[in-house]
């Protein structure tokens, strides 16, 4: 099989870390193959905010919830969606930027995020590091803001840890195929078994790796998917991102 196909088919997080620091030669090259990943109408509306600062890694951790592996590794990555950067190219040539207003310019910017993510992890791994993806920055995005000084229409969607691995974590089985690939259409009627099915597995893998409060998937999403957060919306309508049109 292809070394790149085996790499992304073993993606797995990784949240015990070295302390050893990644070279700048490594880092650079991991940034710059997220910059040269594409971006809607080539808007660019992606920043990265790297963060190795002990303190402040510590903060992210506390901020996310409490996770320790973003103050254990050495580099934390915040993947920023930038429409301060578009707004003074149209501000450039003398328009008044409103896409931050509407849902197609919130969307693309978070698919671009997305990509960028994507991007950022593969490079990362294909040079011998570990990752763990974090989402939970979105918990107290105003905290985030202010740690980074982010300003206007910009907003901390996601960020990536990134280090050597202490101690390497089991690959967390995936649900089945049937549930992700749809030939020519959707496909509904696949779900319920394909969801059964990974209640199951999921429950035999937590007690293959000893974790006792893990849950199976159709809880996690209840308990995840069952609530929602008013904070992400107050906050982002602060910077500048609401929906007019």
């Amino acid at each position: 099989m292809n070394k790149t196909i085996r790499l992304l088919q073993a993606h797995h997080s990784s949240r015990s870390y070295k302390v050893d620091p990644i070279p700048e030669e490594i880092l650079e090259a991991i940034i710059e193959s997220a910059r040269r990943a594409p971006t809607s109408t080539n808007s660019h509306e992606i920043s990265l905010v790297v963060v190795r600062n002990s303190e402040s890694r510590a903060r992210i951790a506390e901020i996310a919830g409490g996770q320790p592996w973003i103050a254990q590794a050495p580099v934390f990555i915040a993947v920023i969606a930038d429409l301060y950067k578009t707004g003074l190219g149209v501000k450039k040539a003398g328009a008044e930027q409103v896409f931050q207003r509407s849902l197609e310019g919130i969307l693309a910017a978070v698919s671009d995020v997305g990509i960028a993510m994507a991007t950022l992890m593969t490079a990362a791994r294909a040079l011998g590091l570990g990752v763990v993806p974090i989402g939970g920055i979105r918990r107290d995005p105003q905290a985030m803001i202010d740690l980074l000084e982010l300003p206007p229409n910009t907003f901390p969607v996601d960020g990536v840890v990134l280090g050597y691995v202490a101690e390497e974590s089991p690959q967390k089985p995936r649900m089945l195929i049937e549930s992700f690939r749809h030939e020519e259409k959707y496909h509904p009627e696949a779900l319920k078994p394909a969801i059964d099915a990974y209640d199951r597995t999921l429950q035999e893998y937590w007690q293959k790796i000893g974790r006792t409060d893990g849950l199976s998937w159709s809880a996690n999403m209840a308990q995840q998917y069952g609530t929602f957060s008013r904070l992400i919306k107050s906050v982002a309508q602060k910077q500048g991102f609401t929906i007019e049109v």
